[in-house]
């Protein structure tokens, strides 16, 4: 929503005028890519009247009866080149809006470079925006996708970081935390772990939304803008969590469709990369292999199947596909039916009247074609994606990973060796066995012996392991104060239907043989217990000395007593340090069974078990 206001100049979009929309040129840098594509398609951007959309530091040319707005991040070399721009006067008026806050002296380099340039009256309106956070679902966002190695979680845990380095990363989060509460129009009340990073950007968020508060003059919380986001009544609770808590469910291997695509493909910022197999028997011996073609999709929140089933687990998937593919052909006979009879004895004017039932069903079917064809694109789509992610499954025998490391995690009985699963050369790539031995590792009770170890450390060199990760991890587990108590993860493990048996006997697309076909239960992971804790007001040791901050109060107070016994409604988690689809999946799972409460769900960055793996 703030986005399209932006769009139309900074006021509200009227619902239904008439008129073509102002014609105008929207102009970004990567940051303000990173925020609309994700939100605005090319199609949405041309209705709102964004005929030509480019980055700021590409060649562009003028265009002088045209307006510009400006959506970009104020650093210098961005002002610099904007102060080009009106010195080029390239545009007939300019709209600057700024992605997060500008400093007094950057706005006073603006106003000099409009002065030099006699383009002051040129300058239509300079906005801060406060959008500095990336929203890829209705209940999730990110900070930053440009420069996110600087707040990496590598970044934050570094042993040899000094103290502004920390202060910068803090303060880059807490920038767009702040962003994140102005856009919401709501004051959160913010609840911490002590001692970690998390307590860091509590206290700063906490100082800057009391001074924006207190600055009655210039604060951003009064007025038009509060209440108008959708938690008007009641203030969301805010709980941010240290990635420390739980360094497991990162690198738990998956079983739902969009994290399973996020671990086994190239997905990003809602669009996932493929590359197309293409058929062997088409080329004859002797030729060239043919090269691979990319292909992107994004998955959005207007595709349907996405949205109904990227929480669902994965062969509920492969089987949903297929029956939207069998309904589809369905229909497609149908209308090619129709088409046929009236093609046939569209002559003469007595068929037709007689006709004129099969008419209307004609009509029907031909409004509906627009539907049809989109029905498949977004099948065709989704067979691409799962059967990428299939091969991947059955090539790693990721189901088998699945169940092991569930088991691992709630301390069932294993039925096959730790040491065999590591040494199968089938199962899995090098890295599938060292993401299951760390889990297996920070999930034990007590650490295995030195001999057991070595055991296993010769075992994972000689499948070819990295063992790089293994003493980053055996640090922490020393560090951390939950080695007395390792975090528990539940005690339901998944159960196995029987292999596929059902689905797959018809001539499916996916072949499913020796797949398992494991359903999952609903059990909360560490990061949905503390929201739990802490939403409904349980008393549990866990929590019980988190911190809490209320920005609206006078005087800031350490205490861990909550002044609201009630429960929470609303809730945003934050994760210091990044997050996964997993925890964004468990947490919409558990808020679904609570009538009428919404929790959203954001992180400092989002990696799969690939990138994790490789900063720890």
């Amino acid at each position: 929503v703030a986005l399209k206001r932006m769009l139309n100049f900074n006021v509200p979009p009227v619902k239904n005028s008439t008129g073509e929309p102002v014609w105008k040129v929207l102009i970004y840098d990567r940051f303000g890519q990173d925020i609309i594509s994700p939100l605005l398609s090319v199609k949405e951007l041309r209705d709102m009247g964004i005929t030509l959309h480019l980055l700021l530091h590409s060649d562009r040319d003028a265009i002088p009866d045209v307006p510009a707005v400006y959506f970009v991040m104020p650093t210098e070399e961005n002002i610099d080149r904007m102060c080009q721009d009106l010195r080029n006067q390239l545009y007939e008026s300019y709209y600057l809006n700024f992605i997060s806050a500008i400093s007094r002296s950057k706005l006073e380099d603006i106003a000099n470079a409009a002065i030099g340039a006699n383009a002051v009256t040129q300058v239509a309106k300079v906005f801060d925006q406060y959008l500095n956070f990336i929203t890829l679902e209705d209940d999730m966002f990110v900070l930053c996708n440009q420069n996110k190695e600087l707040v990496s979680y590598r970044a934050i845990n570094r042993p040899d970081i000094t103290d502004t380095e920390m202060e910068t990363i803090m303060d880059t989060i807490v920038d767009s935390l702040f962003c994140f509460f102005v856009t919401l129009g709501a004051i959160p009340i913010i609840r911490c772990s002590r001692g970690t990073a998390a307590e860091m950007v509590a206290v700063k968020l906490d100082k800057k939304l009391r001074e924006n508060l207190r600055d009655a003059r210039n604060s951003l919380f009064t007025g038009d803008t509060l209440g108008a986001g959708q938690f008007s009544f009641q203030r969301p609770l805010l709980v941010l969590v240290d990635r420390n808590i739980d360094l497991a469910t990162p690198l738990h291997h998956t079983w739902t469709y969009q994290a399973l695509v996020h671990d086994v493909l190239d997905f990003h910022l809602n669009r996932v990369n493929l590359e197309e197999s293409t058929g062997m028997e088409s080329s004859p011996t002797g030729a060239r292999p043919k090269k691979k073609n990319k292909k992107s999709y994004d998955l959005t929140a207007s595709d349907k199947f996405w949205q109904k089933h990227k929480g669902s687990p994965f062969p509920e998937v492969a089987e949903s596909v297929q029956q939207e593919l069998e309904s589809y052909r369905a229909q497609e006979d149908e209308v090619k039916r129709l088409k046929s009879i009236m093609g046939i004895e569209g002559e003469d004017e007595g068929a037709i009247s007689m006709l004129s039932d099969n008419t209307a069903k004609l009509t029907s079917a031909v409004s509906s074609l627009p539907e049809l064809l989109e029905k498949k694109r977004l099948i065709d789509l989704h067979t691409n994606v799962a059967t990428a992610v299939l091969e991947h499954i059955k090539s790693r025998k990721l189901d088998v990973y699945f169940e092991y490391e569930e088991k691992i995690m709630t301390k069932s009985t294993l039925d096959k060796s730790l040491l065999d699963m590591i040494s199968d050369p089938d199962a899995g790539t090098p890295e599938d066995k060292m993401r299951l031995f760390l889990i297996y590792y920070i999930s034990s009770a007590q650490a295995p012996s030195e001999i057991d170890l070595e055991q296993y450390k010769k075992a994972l060199t000689d499948a070819g392991c990295d063992l790089a990760p293994l003493s980053y991890i055996k640090q922490w587990k020393a560090f951390t104060k939950m080695a007395s108590a390792p975090t528990s993860y539940g005690n339901t493990t998944p159960k196995p239907l029987g292999l596929f048996s059902r689905v797959m006997n018809t001539g499916s697309q996916f072949v499913m043989e020796g797949v398992k076909n494991l359903v999952l239960k609903q059990q909360n992971l560490p990061v949905t217990r503390i929201l739990d804790n802490l939403m409904e007001m349980k008393s549990n040791p866990e929590t019980d000395d988190y911190r809490y901050f209320d920005p609206k109060m006078l005087r800031g107070s350490d205490s861990s007593v909550p002044r609201n016994k009630n429960p929470f409604q609303e809730a945003v988690v934050f994760v210091v340090g990044g997050g996964n689809y997993i925890e964004y999946q468990n947490l919409i799972d558990y808020i679904k069974a609570k009538q009428g409460k919404h929790v959203l769900y954001g992180c400092s960055e989002l990696f799969n078990a690939t990138q994790f793996i490789k900063q720890v």
